[in-house]
């Protein structure tokens, strides 16, 4: 299959950026940290992955934006592109080495998502997205779950941290779900979850105030995957709001449905 330059670019970026990841991830003992908050480290490599995801992508497209975690708002001379990066994805996953995260990194044309990329450099299992193109894991197509009934449904929900915005409705709506699915899992990257959505490995995703780089990418991974992406309680954009909801048209109007039903728990 052909990619877009763009996408191209990007892929080489990612994959650049992993190398470094990888080392450091078999050296976790050796690794700098520092605390941004509870449950939510930086360490060394995410700001050496960020950087080289950043130098990468501008050698390519200098003239584009970026907006990242490490470095935020980075404004280019080209107003309607922008690069959306998250270096990793699931840090306190990579600092436990738990092998569940992933470098994100997704490009917008006058707001609208039009490229994606989620890889895991440690299964080297590589999600790319192209508008209209569909969803490939590493270059296979994906579609996501056809389940039509929750209650045969797996479904990712991502509980916050310790001290984490709304724990208690986080609380509530996994017990509003427990008592309609199958079971419920939480892998500590909405990125990867976002990702396995997209390939059928969970039929729906829930994550509540997360940023727009941990999603921007899954987003158009599971849209062209033929599935689809809400706000969980509203009619709000997720990349505004910071709530998300992934699933097959099927699935979508049940989870919403259970969800609504947290105020009983």
């Amino acid at each position: 299959m052909s990619t877009s330059p763009a996408l191209t670019v990007m892929i080489a970026a990612v994959r650049k950026a992993a190398r470094g990841v990888q080392r450091d991830y078999g050296e976790l003992a050796n690794l700098q940290v520092s605390v941004k908050g509870p449950g939510d480290f930086v360490t060394a490599a995410d700001k050496r992955a960020d950087k080289t995801l950043r130098e990468e992508l501008a050698k390519a497209r200098p003239n584009y934006s970026f907006l990242t975690e490490e470095t935020g708002v980075v404004a280019g001379s080209d107003p309607e592109h922008r690069f959306i990066i998250d270096p990793i994805d699931g840090t306190s996953n990579f600092m436990h080495a738990i092998p569940m995260f992933a470098i994100n990194v997704a490009l917008e044309r006058k707001g609208e998502l039009i490229a994606a990329v989620t890889y895991n450099p440690v299964t080297d299992e590589l999600y790319h997205a192209e508008k209209g193109q569909g969803c490939f894991l590493n270059n296979k197509r994906l579609r996501v779950s056809a389940r039509k009934d929750i209650h045969e449904a797996v479904v990712s929900y991502e509980m916050p941290h310790r001290g984490g915005k709304d724990l208690p409705l986080s609380r509530a709506e996994a017990g509003a779900l427990q008592a309609k699915v199958v079971g419920i899992r939480s892998i500590g990257s909405a990125a990867l979850a976002l990702a396995y959505v997209a390939a059928g490995r969970f039929d729906a995703f829930v994550c509540r105030n997360i940023n727009p780089w941990d999603m921007a990418p899954g987003i158009l991974l599971v849209r062209e995957a033929g599935g689809f992406v809400a706000d969980p309680s509203t009619e709000a954009n997720p990349m505004e709001s910071g709530h998300i909801l992934a699933a097959n048209a099927e699935l979508l109007p049940q989870m919403k449905a259970a969800l609504a039903e947290s105020s009983k728990f």
